[in-house]
């Protein structure tokens, strides 16, 4: 690699040669071509880059993508170069141009270059025919009337490169990229505010052609009566189609601009209909099966709503490059699409609404890519390690034992996501699959020997021609074989179904041109794409067909939708293993509230406890999924660890899995508030030795926290702390074991919630919310039933802030105004949901708590006693280790988190006396806080504040029997 010196001298002398032909060089028939041979790519070495390839890394690991030339209809259909580190992460294109061009007011090349960008979420990319330089931000969505200036956050000549070669050097180069550079200037650009991102933008389009098709459709034929279920049917299967053959026209596979002839005259619709018969009878992928699909055939769709929708997914009105649009993209904005229902007006016009189920579940959680990536290489790669040769002695991982993984071995490997929403963790299995092939056969050289296994499934010659292109691709010959036999997905929602298909069949068909279709055409005789009908299947995974044993009501069964795994995957269920190799995914969070499949979960599920949620379903239900020693990657909310609810499902984990990573994430990931983690477990009821790596998600890094031993963690579904040291799970289980939880002398209750919508009496709409009228600032109200409300802001340790400002008017007018009795209690201690600590006070009655605050009843106990423990040094340590979320900016105190706090099993009277006393101090003292005006006053208040919580926990180590090393741990 280069160094700073020496690439400098290289530019210089680029820049040279560049002045002494400028003329020539700026001559139109100086191609581009020639200015990337001459100029770009000797620049880009000069900064390091392996722009020819010389380290001969395998195809994905290449640091500079050359993309093909595909024009069609002279439209350049890909981006010129693709640069990225070797880790396959993309930061951002480059575009080439001839000189002769003016790049700085060129507005088709920079609306292209911004295209591409902003498609592709790299979040810059750039424009040079050497002469220029010109960096865009590609996180503001492109639109055709911009000036070439728009978005463009860097500009340089030629002339200027040695005085901006600091900025280039630190900001480009080979070397500098990896130490963060890059990343800091992209971030520190925020001058820029983007709009929305693609997948989101995409969505907003998604939506409206959806509302614009269910509108005519409905209008179009109201003498067939289309229900709203049928009406949901056609009108997203004729946007699959649409959206697949617009992708495959963008990508070469069909011919540029066919939907839009299509648009021309006649009946669009049928001309629309004649499209999907041909690729119906080229792809075979069963997204053009008109033998299933009973409807798209019977209905009529106006001309005008066809050629407006059609019109928008074409250049210059599109703002989406569909070439460099990924299946990652595509599916981020499908699954929030697919959260959303068509209902019809009297009128029949149609609105797009949420569907009940994912407002109650706070919306649509669509897995960063990141997450399933790290799913992936945990679990398909531990199957499935990177072609290497294994140690001498061992055995393949995947049941070979040549000292090579081989295709061979990888074809019997089953992937399953048993609630695959729009396919992301397929996809992401898929490409990690269509990786390994890729990297196997190119290197086939290596191991000669086994290239036998090559071919398998295949029907030529056993040699390289029948698994790569000459171009060094997996044919799709292959890719269909690699698609059906490893990749499989069940999910509830017949419409995500689809998408889950559509997605995968996307993925199948990149890098296919019409050429290389005409080819696998001739050379096998059949078409191009698979059925994924055994594959992908809609169904309930978590009811099988014994539900219908139960007292269930005639039609609840196209409701639930049981589903016998063994039936519909015989292949998987009859081998040795019975069951997946690899099960991933992310499962609902939903609460179950179906009374009939109350009853049956009871029933079925021995290990569930508290209330039946989906998410704990599913992690009894992966045993039954998986092979004997299969892995399991999942991504779930991390309460079934903290909860001493959840101690049933706890117990089973630990004893029917062992335990191989946890990734801890240390932010929210979904707009839901949800703590959650990553779970990559084997089934194994045998081993449980070794260590657990306890991963760290935090700033956007994924980094090693700790290794703990599973054999040290508690077997007998006790709560568990992972990230916790030895030593603090040592005190805490010492505190844990001469204490009882404070919900076995005390009551616990969430404040009232005063908002829902569809809540309360008289229920609650649109106008209540965006009003709120049962909520009052100033002033006390007149009229009824307006009493004090407090929230966690108005409250702090041993204070509450109330002002005589903050009114509720409780009644049943609320969303969740809970027992009365509550709130009439004389005293009541208070804890803040909000924070990353306890913090808790002492209350009267008549005084609503929101439901931002917890409320603590006791009859058994001191409640002042209680207070003093609460906001204890010691309680503070014990919240830590049953919370590992503190620290976050949105970190919540929950009621479980309250009911767990210990309160000693042994107290004299003295000990308690000596803690009220002081609590009664700190009550006044915050009081007087509060008024105390002059600078010496404020301090010598706070000072006695400090040393009388001192005496608190000097009192409450020696209530736990503390020593002295325990105390410092806590004192730290």
């Amino acid at each position: 690699m280069p160094t700073k010196e020496e690439a400098l001298e290289k530019i210089k002398s680029l820049i040279e040669r560049f002045n002494e032909q400028k003329e020539s060089y700026k001559k139109a028939d100086y191609n581009e071509t020639q200015t990337r041979r001459d100029f770009i790519d000797p620049f880009w070495k000069a900064l390091g880059w392996d722009v020819d390839n010389e380290n001969n890394y395998a195809e994905n690991y290449r640091e500079v993508i050359h993309e093909a030339r595909v024009k069609i209809d002279g439209k350049t259909k890909a981006p010129d170069y693709l640069f990225r580190l070797t880790g396959g992460k993309n930061l951002f294109f480059l575009e080439a141009k001839k000189p002769s061009i003016d790049i700085k007011t060129n507005i088709k090349s920079a609306y292209q270059i911004r295209r591409y960008g902003w498609t592709a979420k790299t979040p810059i990319s750039i424009i040079s025919d050497f002469e220029e330089f010109a960096v865009y931000d590609c996180t503001k969505k492109p639109k055709e009337t911009d000036s070439a200036s728009t978005a463009r956050i860097k500009y340089i000549t030629y002339s200027d490169y040695i005085k901006e070669f600091d900025f280039i050097w630190d900001t480009f180069s080979r070397e500098c990229v990896p130490q963060g550079n890059f990343d800091k200037y992209i971030q520190s650009d925020k001058n820029k505010k983007g709009t929305t991102t693609v997948d989101q933008d995409f969505l907003i389009s998604l939506d409206k052609w959806r509302e614009k098709l269910a509108s005519d459709i409905a209008n179009s034929n109201r003498k067939k009566e289309i229900t709203e279920d049928e009406l949901t049917f056609v009108v997203q299967n004729t946007l699959n189609r649409i959206i697949f053959l617009r992708i495959a026209e963008d990508r070469g596979a069909e011919k540029y601009e066919d939907l839009q002839n299509a648009m021309k005259s006649g009946n669009y619709y049928q001309n629309l209909l004649q499209l999907f018969y041909n690729a119906d009878n080229k792809y075979n992928s069963g997204l053009f099966d008109f033998s299933k699909d009973q409807i798209s055939t019977k209905i009529a769709i106006s001309n005008g709503t066809l050629k407006s929708i059609i019109h928008e997914l074409y250049y210059p009105i599109c703002p989406y490059e569909f070439s460099v649009m990924s299946v990652e993209i595509l599916g981020s904005a499908y699954e929030q699409f697919l959260g959303k229902q068509i209902k019809l007006s009297k009128a029949l016009k149609a609105i797009i609404e949420e569907k009940p189920k994912v407002r109650k579940a706070g919306g649509v959680y669509y897995t960063p890519q990141y997450i399933v990536d790290y799913i992936v290489k945990n679990t398909v790669g531990k199957l499935v390690p990177p072609p290497n040769p294994l140690k001498e002695g061992e055995i393949s991982p995947a049941g070979g034992g040549r000292g090579w993984i081989t295709p061979e071995d990888v074809s019997k490997i089953k992937i399953c996501d048993p609630a695959c929403g729009s396919g992301n963790f397929l996809i992401g299995a898929y490409q990690y699959l269509l990786n390994w092939h890729k990297d196997y056969y190119l290197n086939a050289d290596m191991r000669q020997s086994d290239m036998r296994y090559a071919t398998i499934g295949n029907r030529q010659s056993d040699n390289r021609i029948t698994v790569l292109t000459p171009q060094g691709e997996l044919t799709s010959a292959e890719k269909k074989r690699i698609l059906v036999n490893n990749i499989y997905g069940v999910d509830l929602d017949s419409n995500a179904v689809e998408v889950a298909k559509l997605s995968l069949l996307l993925k199948c068909i990149e890098g296919e041109t019409l050429e290389t279709i005409e080819a696998h055409s001739k050379v096998y005789n059949e078409r191009l794409l698979p059925s994924l009908e055994n594959n992908i299947k809609t169904g309930n995974s978590l009811v099988d067909l014994d539900y219908f044993e139960t007292d269930y009501e005639i039609g609840d069964e196209e409701k639930i939708k049981p589903f016998s795994w063994e039936k519909n995957f015989p292949e998987v269920y009859r081998t040795r293993n019975r069951g997946f190799d690899v099960v991933i995914g992310n499962p609902p969070y939903v609460k179950v509230a179906d009374k009939n499949l109350i009853d049956y979960f009871s029933k079925k599920y021995e290990h569930q406890d508290y209330q039946q949620d989906l998410y704990l379903l599913f992690l009894e239900r992966y045993e039954k999924l998986l092979a004997k020693s299969g892995k399991l990657g999942v991504i779930i909310p991390n309460t079934w660890l903290q909860s001493i609810k959840f101690k049933n499902i706890r117990r089973y984990l630990m004893n029917n899995f062992l335990w191989e990573r946890i990734l801890h994430i240390n932010q929210h990931i979904f707009k839901a508030v949800v703590d959650t983690h990553v779970l990559i477990f084997e089934r194994n009821n045998y081993i449980k030795s070794g260590e657990v790596a306890i991963d760290m998600y935090d700033k956007d890094e994924i980094a090693l926290h700790q290794y703990i031993s599973q054999l040290k963690l508690p077997d007998n579904g006790d709560v568990i702390n992972v990230l916790a040291s030895e030593d603090e799970k040592v005190l805490f289980e010492k505190i844990k074991n001469a204490s009882i939880p404070i919900s076995e002398i005390c009551e616990v209750y969430n404040g009232v919630k005063p908002f829902c919508k569809g809540r309360g009496t008289p229920i609650q709409t649109d106008t209540i919310m965006n009003e709120k009228p049962y909520v009052k600032t100033g002033e006390k109200p007149e009229g009824e039933n307006w009493l004090p409300l407090l929230r966690g802001s108005l409250m702090n340790r041993y204070i509450n802030l109330w002002n005589n400002n903050y009114w509720i008017k409780y009644g049943i007018c609320l969303a969740e105004p809970r027992n009365p009795k509550i709130f009439e209690a004389e005293e009541k201690i208070i804890v803040r949901q909000t924070g990353d600590s306890i913090i808790a006070t002492i209350i009267d009655k008549d005084i609503i708590c929101r439901d931002n605050l917890h409320l603590i009843l006791s009859e058994k106990i001191n409640l002042q006693f209680i207070l003093g423990l609460l906001n204890s040094k010691l309680l503070d340590f014990y919240y830590n280790q049953i919370n590992p979320e503190r620290g976050e900016a949105l970190a919540q105190v929950k009621k479980q988190h309250v009911e767990q706090l210990p309160v000693p099993k042994t107290v004299s009277e003295k000990q308690q006396a000596t803690i009220i006393k002081h609590v009664d101090q700190l009550l006044q003292l915050h009081k007087d806080l509060q008024t105390a005006t002059l600078p010496n006053q404020i301090e010598q208040i706070k000072q006695r504040i400090a040393y009388t919580e001192g005496r608190i926990d000097e009192v409450v180590y020696g209530l736990y029997g503390l020593t002295e090393e325990e105390r410092e741990m806590i004192e730290k």
